[in-house]
């Protein structure tokens, strides 16, 4: 299996952290490129009411948001990069799982590295999933990750020196 182009889709969140660790690794290790992909949602696909001031004012507050992803991105892009790693930022506007499948077509991508949030039962029949969008729809195979935090850990006490057991003769003395 080769591994040359990883992406990453980023909605800039720990889950999202997490898959680019893994990245990073796999990349470092098939001396590959990470795609960094941030999809800006498109939050009215069409206008229904005609209301076409809403719909300009949606529009350029799509456009600044994409610009502060794509400027985000190139920051994380940077301090990821290595010698043997290239990191390629990149930004896309509309239905989140569609953009991250049509990226991956377009630009030969071997596998796709995403966080889960995992909000539940009710709040994935309600709102979905675009992970699980993606895996059932990917023509690529897909690695996900959930970040959680870090369960507290317990302290553990020194270990009181134990006094060495004491042997019996087997000769009656």
């Amino acid at each position: 299996m080769r591994l040359r182009n990883i992406l990453v889709p980023t909605d800039f969140g720990d889950s999202a952290q997490a898959a680019l660790e893994a990245a990073r690794f796999l990349c470092d290790r098939f001396r590959g490129r990470v795609h960094l992909l941030h999809v800006v949602p498109d939050p009215l696909p069409y206008d229904p009411w005609g209301t076409e001031s809403i719909a300009v004012r949606l529009a350029e507050a799509l456009r600044e948001s994409e610009k502060m992803a794509r400027r985000e991105l190139v920051k994380v892009a940077a301090a990821q990069s290595t010698p043997r790693m290239r990191v390629v930022p990149a930004t896309a506007t509309g239905a989140p799982a569609d953009r991250i499948l049509a990226y991956a077509e377009a630009h030969d991508i071997d596998l796709i590295v995403m966080g889960t949030h995992g909000r539940g039962m009710l709040g994935h029949l309600l709102l979905g999933s675009v992970a699980e969008r993606v895996v059932r729809r990917s023509t690529v195979p897909v690695l996900t990750f959930h970040h959680q935090a870090a369960p507290p850990t317990r302290r553990r006490q020194p270990r009181k020196p134990t006094k060495p057991a004491r042997r019996r003769s087997t000769t009656g003395r």
